[in-house]
């Protein structure tokens, strides 16, 4: 038998008294629920033991754009993941979501499979690589303040495809780049999601979590929200816990 990987999400604890309230704990003055624990069955995801701080997003099926974040950490390097905060409204890819590449097995069967320009976000569980902004921010995570000079590249035949670079110092052999530094503020503040790590051609590039837009039309591949959010989950954030993120549909929650 195949070893499942068993989790509990929004299990009741039952206590001697019905009356007892579930016992809680505060960590970075958020409170978490002891009851509330991470349920997920899916034998395409382990987590790695040494990762404690876990960002899950699920969405309605694969071609929602629209979805709920909601952060999980184990407590004292138990084997749970104990619910942390409140949801967060998110917003995907213009498509929704295809599987990426990162820590998880991707499916024989997949339907979708994530490719460079899909408008589609990365399924599956990555580690986050760092915070990033347009100036300084004292955190316990890693934090790089990115100017226009730095560009990350999408040219599939670049040296330095997927990878963030400082264009005053390389040689240039790329034709398509993002501006780390917009002209708009959706990269004020960010994350940096390691997908597609080993720079597998077309598989995909430049993956953040970043401040939302106003138009609710979806991004081009990256996980966004509200700054007021994206500024609370980086606090929260801490470089020793190797943060991942998790992304799915809900109907692979259980598969």
């Amino acid at each position: 038998m195949k070893r499942l990987l068993l989790l509990t999400l929004g299990l009741t604890l039952f206590c001697a008294c019905q009356n007892e309230i579930a016992p809680k704990i505060t960590t970075n003055n958020i409170e978490t629920d002891k009851t509330e624990l991470l349920q997920l069955h899916n034998k395409n995801i382990t987590f790695p033991k040494d990762s404690s701080q876990l960002l899950f997003v699920t969405t309605p099926d694969w071609n929602s754009r629209e979805g709920t974040l909601q952060r999980y950490e184990r407590i004292e390097k138990s084997k749970s993941w104990k619910k942390v905060g409140e949801p967060i409204s998110i917003i995907l890819g213009r498509n929704g979501l295809a599987w990426g590449l990162g820590l998880h097995t991707t499916p024989k069967n997949a339907k979708y499979i994530k490719k460079e320009g899909d408008g589609r976000s990365p399924a599956g569980l990555f580690y986050l690589g760092n915070g990033f902004g347009y100036q300084d921010f004292k955190i316990d995570f890693p934090y790089a303040v990115y100017r226009r000079t730095d560009h990350c590249v999408d040219d599939s035949n670049s040296q330095w495809y997927n990878k963030i670079i400082d264009s005053t110092k390389v040689a240039k052999d790329y034709k398509s780049f993002e501006y780390m530094k917009l002209k708009n503020n959706l990269y004020k503040y960010g994350i940096t999601v390691n997908h597609n790590p080993k720079q597998i051609k077309n598989g995909g590039s430049c993956i953040f979590m970043h401040i939302r837009s106003g138009n609710g039309k979806g991004t081009a591949g990256c996980t966004a929200m509200t700054e007021n959010k994206i500024k609370e989950i980086l606090k929260w954030l801490k470089g020793e816990d190797k943060p991942l993120l998790l992304q799915l549909p809900q109907g692979e929650v259980y598969n």
